[in-house]
């Protein structure tokens, strides 16, 4: 009997709820396009993290004329200076990714915490935060960055604040209307019956309920930040010479792209199929969130 006893009150017993974080990402890697988008990213970012390790030849090392053609000691032929092609191209993704993560981590989080209590507390907090924000908006994220990095210089934790601030505004207004939509829920009216400070409430009934949305945009930021930092290095104001870097190997060895395209072709064919990737990624969160496909599962 007692056995019988707990097994019904096992049934019975309701299974833990899912994070909504956790549901968003299962939904959207049943989809075809968010699979292959992060296949396509995962091969990318393993070629920065694994690639220097596998390089046949240093960095800087000249092993051959400038612009030659491949051969068995260079696969992919020699740069601008001589250096190997396919050398330099390993080593030259790991800042770059290193550099986009963090400014999309820097722009979503600041930008969705903003975006969140602006939408909650409303008045005149809001108001000044989307005026600024709209100011910000007027200018090109590339004009800004341009801006601020040729009075600086070309300092990384520059590069990080200017491409991560460049995404504040977009975020905070995007996850604002999210939280516009949340806060007049039954919920958060009871929550804020009981006494609830406004902290717990953001942080514990409107976050989760918004995460579908940060999702979203931390998949589209990151691609914009990978175009950014990249479009930095290639005009010279991100990594300087000598170092390997995708953006800057394709300014270095443009002049020569029809003599020895792989030197432009390498970097330029990674950046694509990791944009390509993430941007499918992206478009699963967003499916995912708006539960486009779910109906269309439902009806098969």
């Amino acid at each position: 009997m007692t056995t019988t006893a707990q097994t019904e009150e096992t049934r019975a017993t309701p299974a833990p709820p899912v994070p909504r974080a956790v549901g968003v990402w299962r939904a959207a890697l049943r989809l075809p396009r968010a699979k292959i988008g992060l296949t396509l990213s995962i091969l990318v970012v393993l070629t920065a993290i694994v690639g220097p390790l596998l390089a046949p030849h240093g960095a800087t090392e000249f092993v051959d004329t400038p612009f030659s053609d491949p051969t068995a000691n260079s696969w992919f032929g020699t740069d601008n200076l001589g250096r190997d092609v396919l050398t330099r191209f390993l080593h030259g993704g790991q800042t770059l990714l290193v550099l986009a993560v963090l400014a999309t981590l820097l722009g979503v989080g600041l930008g969705s915490l903003l975006g969140m209590y602006a939408g909650y507390r409303r008045g005149w907090l809001d108001e000044v935060l989307m005026r600024f924000g709209d100011i910000a908006l007027a200018f090109p994220q590339v004009v800004l960055a341009l801006l601020f990095v040729s009075v600086v210089g070309p300092e990384l934790w520059l590069l990080v604040l200017v491409v991560g601030g460049s995404h504040l505004p977009r975020v905070m207004r995007v996850v604002r209307a999210a939280t516009l939509s949340v806060a007049e829920r039954d919920f958060v009216k009871s929550a804020e019956a009981i006494g609830l400070s406004r902290v717990r409430i953001l942080l514990g009934e409107i976050l989760p309920n918004v995460t579908g949305t940060v999702l979203v945009e931390l998949g589209l930021r990151l691609n914009y930040s990978i175009g950014l930092v990249a479009g930095l290095s290639f005009l010279g104001l991100g990594l300087q010479p000598p170092t390997a870097d995708w953006g800057l190997m394709i300014n270095e060895n443009r002049i020569a792209l029809t003599v020895q395209p792989w030197a432009v072709a390498l970097p330029v064919i990674a950046i694509a199929v990791l944009t390509i990737g993430t941007n499918l990624v992206a478009d699963g969160l967003a499916r995912s969130v708006a539960g486009v496909d779910r109906g269309i599962e439902k009806a098969r």
